[in-house]
């Protein structure tokens, strides 16, 4: 049985989580939670989001420019954490730690991608 790569496993991941993430915000009401967080053109912000993640977590999980992929889903989680969990912290920091898990996760698996590639 061929072995794959650790690297191959993360990519196919982390693709995974932006592509069925990009398609989330299609299929549910992200810009009532855009709008909510004093994002302008809310609708505009969210297609552009959705498609960056589905584009690019595709990119990634076909190991098409890699490392240029994960720029643009960097800045998006780094908005995402600011906009969205940060806030979070006057619940305190385990909380905060707690719901920005899979973000912090998924950074430093970007910034792991981006470092290989």
């Amino acid at each position: 049985m061929k072995s794959i790569s650790t690297m191959r496993i993360l990519r196919y991941l982390t693709g995974y989580v932006f592509i069925i993430s990009g398609l989330m915000k299609f299929l549910s009401d992200f810009n009532a939670a855009f709008t909510s967080m004093g994002i302008p053109s809310a609708e505009l912000i969210v297609l552009i989001v959705a498609v960056t993640e589905i584009v690019c977590g595709g990119m990634i999980v076909l190991d098409y420019y890699v490392k240029q992929a994960t720029i643009p889903l960097l800045v998006i989680i780094i908005a995402a954490l600011l906009l969205n969990k940060v806030p979070e912290l006057h619940q305190g920091l385990f909380v905060f730690l707690f719901k920005a898990r899979l973000d912090i996760v998924m950074l430093f698996i970007l910034l792991l991608l981006g470092r290989k590639y």
